[in-house]
């Protein structure tokens, strides 16, 4: 815990998540303050829309309001908070009835594409990688999609998912091997 100016030491997100429970709304603001950032990096990643990002951010911190009074003091925050963001971003793909993809004209271009032809094998070589990720485990995808995309170090990973420093290691080993034979196989096709 790191000191304040003034002597105070700052609150744990469970310190004030316990207070926000009990009534404290400054203590929300500094739980949105510190955890939206992290948030919004993470669904940005897997949304790639700034306004549906921004829209689920928020309703990530409305269902966190509405559920104050069902945490148990104590209880690990983030991996709460990063439960709610997966399912609101599920829930948002499922109801979308669409793929993970930009529409092609939100598409950035590629930096070194120059001709149609360029641009098209980046778009394949995309599409083969968001298909090898779908096919992993929830938990090993979490790690990927939080550690390669959103460029989280991995004991952050392990902070917001609620495991051990060794367990987020064990996963992203696991996913980025399995992810490698995936496009391997998907390169011979």
């Amino acid at each position: 815990m790191s000191d304040l100016p003034g002597g105070a030491a700052a609150r744990s997100d469970e310190e004030l998540m316990a207070a926000y429970a009990d009534g404290d709304q400054a203590a929300f603001r500094e739980l949105f303050e510190r955890n939206a950032p992290l948030l919004t990096r993470v669904v940005h990643a897997q949304i790639r829309s700034d306004e549906e990002t921004r829209d689920l951010v928020q309703q990530v911190f409305l269902q966190l309001h509405r559920a104050r009074r069902d945490y148990r003091k104590g209880d690990p925050l983030r991996p709460w908070l990063f439960t709610i963001a997966y399912n609101l971003c599920r829930d948002r793909w499922r109801t979308a009835g669409r793929r993970r993809e930009l529409p092609i004209e939100q598409a950035p271009p590629a930096a070194h594409s120059s001709s149609a032809v360029d641009l098209l094998q980046e778009r394949q070589r995309a599409d083969r990688l968001r298909a090898a990720l779908v096919v992993l485990p929830d938990e090993q995808r979490r790690v990927i999609e939080m550690h390669w995309f959103a460029e989280l170090p991995l004991p952050d990973v392990a902070a917001a998912l609620g495991v051990s420093l060794s367990a987020v290691k064990v996963r992203a080993h696991r996913a980025y091997e399995r992810l490698r034979k995936n496009l391997a196989l998907r390169d011979e096709v």
